[in-house]
């Protein structure tokens, strides 16, 4: 692990700064047609290798002050048309609506629409939008505005469609299936996330949206990265469903050595919960789009991290050469966790990413940063190569991302998970039955699953823990939790030294030494 300065915080909204804003849009005229053979995957490539080889040109933002400077409240009411929707008439599976620029959504993407054989780049107009209560005239906008991304809508469980996916900032998306919410997001790429240099965050600047037919069930999107360091090819194709499924084709290339390539980065947001309460007096329980980074490095090893919100920014790095995957999950979905009737921290989604192909050695990583409130995603995690990139050719990483609450489905079967991780001052129980405190931090792991169940006090169930360098082990105990159908293990610890985190990591064994559960894996920030 190791701690650097913080960077700026990402917000919400799939961007540097504010929070991302569901807002609902439709369609737009069709421009520059414009006849090609077969569009795909390689005319991106073509285009991406050749932008490489090109120093890079920073855009400019063309938003009069009007747009740029509008709080949140007032952009919100700018909301698209549905009678304008993309295929709205067409009686197809997918329909797209489109997001107006505004704050510091201020570049325009390029949106184009694939035919057959034909593309057309989508013009953007004023009329397509309802300024409502915005304040803005649209006849004083200039005509050289664009959208700032757009929303895939699809019917998840009924005849009216619903956004199930939208670009919106940098190369943020984000998706969801049905009876969830929006809480953890994708990245396109993350370049230097969490150096004192600063984070560099590429952008998609143009994409090509297939039409599908009308029994199709999926829907295609291309999409061209770039950035001062790096440019890239990107192939979505996005299948939704009770949980959505979106496989990713991409190829990058490199215009120099980046100390960090993330590759399939994950951002989500935690501010307290169980394993960390609140500071304030709150009558929720827990406030987090996602509570744990779990990690299938290799063949029967899983690791599940529970996330903090920390007081300085804190990096942990786990070993995996060609990862199986890697996601930040919401593992509760249970009302009472939470207690939020607006937010509803129970529907939010979890993020699994699935690698296809061999993507050599490298590390999960994960960034940690201080938040004060909900607004900000603090949480991010990416898979990172190691070893020097070659400039001269392309990388090809190829993934599949499922959006899920059916978390169970991403554990292994003949190993038990932490089903909750709590927090707490140490304490004894007195010879007269009162609790006494002490100056060490308890944790309160209950593992459950399917294995767990048939286990009795007889099968020698032990505790395999390890603290690194820093830590001590004040007292642990394990014994079977029959309200959950599983075992419980406590954990009371102190640092040698208070000004330097502990590093902990614990699991449960059978008598004969083999592992009965993942590897439950905490940092313990310095100071407590």
């Amino acid at each position: 692990m190791t701690v650097t300065s913080t960077p700026t915080l990402v917000r919400r909204d799939g961007s540097p700064f504010r929070r991302y804003a569901a807002l609902a849009f439709g369609f737009m005229t069709l421009i520059s047609a414009q006849s090609v053979f077969a569009f795909g995957f390689d005319d991106v490539a073509d285009q991406a290798r050749s932008l490489a080889d090109q120093g890079y040109n920073a855009p400019q933002s063309n938003l009069p002050d009007s747009l740029s400077n509008l709080e949140y409240q007032k952009y919100s009411q700018i909301q698209f048309k549905p009678q304008y929707s993309l295929w709205r008439g067409d009686n197809l599976p997918f329909d797209l609506s489109f997001f107006h620029e505004g704050m510091h959504y201020n570049l325009p993407v390029t949106v184009n629409q694939v035919v057959g054989d034909d593309v057309s780049k989508l013009q953007y107009e004023p009329q397509q939008f309802d300024f409502s209560d915005s304040g803005i005239d649209p006849s004083s906008l200039p005509d050289d505005l664009g959208y700032a991304g757009f929303r895939v809508n699809y019917a998840l469980q009924s005849e009216n469609k619903q956004e199930v996916m939208a670009f919106l900032g940098a190369s943020y998306f984000r998706v969801v299936g049905a009876n969830q919410r929006y809480g953890v997001s994708a990245r396109g790429l993350a370049i230097d996330t969490a150096l004192s240099s600063g984070e560099e965050f590429p952008r998609f600047k143009n994409f090509w949206v297939v039409k599908p037919d009308k029994g199709d069930k999926y829907l295609t999107i291309y999409a061209l990265l770039d950035s001062p360091s790096a440019t890239g090819a990107y192939r979505f194709v996005l299948r939704p469903g009770q949980d959505s499924i979106v496989d990713v084709k991409s190829k990058l290339f490199l215009r120099r050595q980046v100390t960090k390539l993330g590759i399939a980065p994950l951002t989500s947001m935690y501010l307290f919960g169980p394993s960390q309460p609140s500071d304030d007096l709150n009558f929720r329980p827990a406030i987090h789009d996602s509570n744990g980074l779990l990690v299938n490095a290799a063949q029967g090893d899983w690791l599940w991290h529970t996330l903090m919100n920390p007081k300085k920014l804190m990096v942990s790095t786990y070993p995996a050469d060609n990862p199986r995957g890697f996601g930040l999950m919401q593992r509760n979905h249970e009302f009472g966790a939470y207690q939020d009737l607006q937010d509803r921290y129970d529907l939010r989604l979890s993020a699994w990413i699935e690698p296809q192909g061999s993507w050599g050695k490298g590390q999960v990583e994960l960034v940690e940063i201080p938040t004060p409130n909900e607004t900000n995603d603090n949480i991010v995690s990416y898979w990172r190569p190691t070893g020097d990139l070659p400039t001269d050719q392309g990388l090809e990483f190829d993934y599949r991302i499922n959006w899920t609450k059916n978390e169970a489905r991403y554990h292994t079967s003949d190993l038990g998970w932490v089903a909750q991780a709590r927090r707490s001052q140490g304490e004894v129980r007195q010879g007269n039955l009162v609790r006494k405190t002490d100056d060490s931090t308890m944790f309160v792991l209950d593992f459950v699953g399917p294995e767990m169940k048939s286990l009795d006090s007889d099968d020698g169930v032990k505790a395999d823990i390890s603290l690194g360098d820093n830590g001590n082990l004040v007292r642990s105990s394990v014994e079977p939790n029959p309200a959950m159908g599983g075992y419980r293990l406590r954990l009371s610890v102190k640092a040698k030294d208070g000004a330097k985190p502990v590093d902990i990591k614990a699991l449960l064994r059978n008598g004969q030494d083999q592992p009965l559960t993942e590897t439950w894996s905490y940092t313990l920030p310095a100071n407590g």
